[in-house]
């Protein structure tokens, strides 16, 4: 790494800048690492929140509050004094120069560092078909989570207002694409939610009678679980009404249908008017921007890939975390987040102390765990396998666990109590605003960068 920069009477040496660019869970724990650390923090995100992402599409499904899964940043970390919060989104790294070049509130701002803790994550991929993000969100920001709120009740208040009967299933008609985490989670809260939460709300339909279709591309879902974990939760979702299609692929969709392909070469068109896409993710551009100048390439989700010790090649002062880096054995995961965001920060403090050598990062497995339905979750631990109640009771300790905060996991505690013991859904508000701001905010930065361009050609 690079000695300190110079104080501002260009004399004494001033203290190590660190700048972290994102708040999720490397960005974050990195930072709390560094909180007794000789340096000066500067946190820079797009967002004012940390976002616990794993329980989003319990926002969606009306479980819990966006505010406890995502609490204010500045109030986390509020009571760390040598860390200062940017909320700006970063558009270039400068590798040569060693700055960070970010929009702020229209504005371009620059922020030298010396050393840097690019965690910037992933947002969702459609695999080539971005004209499928107007019809179906992902899974990756507060915002889709509160957009699919918005279309899921939605769905079910237009079904009801619907005298057409055709018309009426298409709008009880739930399709989710993936069959990971995200999409099994998603798709037994749907299935929850019609044959439970929403029992004798209704006059002129009957939410159980909601078609709830999963769709994945390969061979079973949860395939990281293993084959036992596979199987168990699709004969759980299958319970609670949830059509399991493996081998099948979509190829196509609009505002009410969706085209799916089969493994057997068929093709079916169903009509379907809410979506959930938790079919994939790609990285942030910034691992394009990094590679770039390092001469490199990234991976097929677009990660770049660092040395053992977390850091760009030929560029040990700049570390690169979570989900945007690519290192053997490191899965994407918010467990491999923390750590590695943990491991950057302790290089740097050893850096700082004058000791030689890197330590490589070591990524310690915890498991993963996936909800199925109320009671029912799956968890695989090294080769251990567990299921059901068990399985369930797990998730929620580990849940509770790493949110962040008394208040969030004490509110999320009555919810969960509220949820699972009853049948009531605390967070049933939903707003037409909820529903079209995501695509009116992506229309406008479309158009924003398209008169950028033009006065670029002027």
């Amino acid at each position: 790494m690079a000695p300190d920069g110079e104080g501002p009477d260009g004399k004494r040496p001033a203290r190590h800048r660190v700048v972290i660019i994102g708040s999720g869970f490397g960005g974050l724990f990195a930072a709390k690492a560094l909180r007794r650390a000789p340096v000066d923090v500067t946190l820079i995100d797009r967002t004012n929140h940390h976002l616990f992402q794993p329980l989003l599409y319990q926002v969606a499904t009306g479980i819990l509050s966006e505010g406890e899964i995502a609490p204010a940043t500045r109030d986390v970390l509020r009571r760390q004094r040598n860390l200062e919060i940017l909320l700006a989104e970063v558009d270039d790294i400068d590798l040569t120069a060693r700055t960070v070049a970010a929009n702020q509130m229209d504005r371009t701002i620059t922020v030298p560092y010396d050393s840097l803790i690019v965690s910037a994550g992933v947002h969702t991929s459609y695999f080539g078909h971005d004209e499928f993000s107007h019809y179906a969100a992902g899974m990756k920001s507060i915002d889709d989570a509160l957009e699919l709120r918005g279309r899921i009740f939605g769905a079910f208040e237009s079904a009801e207002a619907e005298p057409d009967e055709a018309v009426q299933r298409a709008w009880l008609t739930f399709v989710v694409v993936g069959g990971g985490p995200t999409g099994v989670e998603m798709a037994g809260q749907i299935a929850e939610l019609s044959h439970h939460s929403l029992r004798r709300n209704f006059r002129h339909i009957d939410p159980s009678q909601a078609r709830v279709i999963l769709y994945e591309g390969g061979e079973e879902i949860l395939a990281p679980f293993g084959r036992h974990n596979s199987k168990s939760a699709r004969k759980v979702l299958e319970q609670l009404g949830v059509e399991v299609h493996c081998g099948a692929f979509v190829t196509d969709m609009d505002d009410e249908t969706v085209e799916v392909r089969f493994a057997d070469g068929h093709t079916e068109r169903i009509e379907a008017r809410t979506k959930v896409w938790a079919a994939g993710m790609t990285a942030s551009f910034l691992g394009h921007r990094l590679a770039e100048q390092i001469g490199a390439q990234v991976d097929r989700q677009g990660r770049v890939g660092v040395l053992p010790d977390c850091s760009l090649p030929g560029h040990p002062e700049v570390f690169v975390v979570g989900d945007l880096m690519a290192l053997d054995g490191v899965p994407g995961m918010a467990e491999g987040a923390m750590q590695s965001g943990r491991h950057a920060a302790h290089e740097i403090e050893r850096h700082l102390r004058g000791e030689e050598g890197r330590r490589p990062f070591h990524y310690v497995d915890l498991g993963q765990l996936a909800v199925v339905s109320r009671f029912r979750a799956v968890a695989k631990i090294g080769w251990f396998q567990i299921g059901g109640v068990l399985g369930w009771l797990l998730w929620l300790v580990v849940h509770i666990t790493f949110l962040t905060g008394f208040k969030n996991r004490l509110g999320a505690l009555a919810h969960w109590a509220i949820s699972f013991m009853g049948r009531n859904r605390a967070e049933r508000v939903i707003t037409e605003q909820q529903v079209i701001a995501r695509q009116m905010i992506k229309a406008h930065r479309e158009g924003s960068a398209d008169d950028e361009e033009a006065d670029l050609a002027g």
